[in-house]
């Protein structure tokens, strides 16, 4: 009988460590918020190398979602470049009681 793991995520799925998966999510998150509005910027490949201050063949890793190429401090760096205004948001957990 084969045994069938199922995850709460895709990064549970792909990382053993709760706290690596979830810093690879949050990650991933940031490059499609990144991707999203380069798309519909419609800029070329070129423009957008220039504007976050990167090569063009870093853009096409970037467009391309190739994730461990880049840290959380470069995707912050390339949305203060497009304009954003990035705020990080901390809240504690509730320990959970037995």
């Amino acid at each position: 009988m084969v045994k069938i793991e199922v995850f709460d995520s895709v990064w549970d799925a792909i990382e053993d460590d709760p706290i690596v998966a979830r810093a690879l999510e949050r990650r991933a998150n940031l490059m499609q918020l990144i991707q999203d509005k380069l798309e519909k910027g419609k800029w070329s490949q070129p423009e957008i190398a220039k504007m976050l201050g990167i090569t063009r063949p870093r853009v096409s890793d970037l467009m391309r979602g190739k994730l461990s190429k880049f840290s959380l401090e470069a995707l912050l760096g390339f949305l203060d470049r497009m304009g954003a205004d990035v705020q990080i948001k901390v809240e504690m957990q509730k320990k959970k009681t037995a």
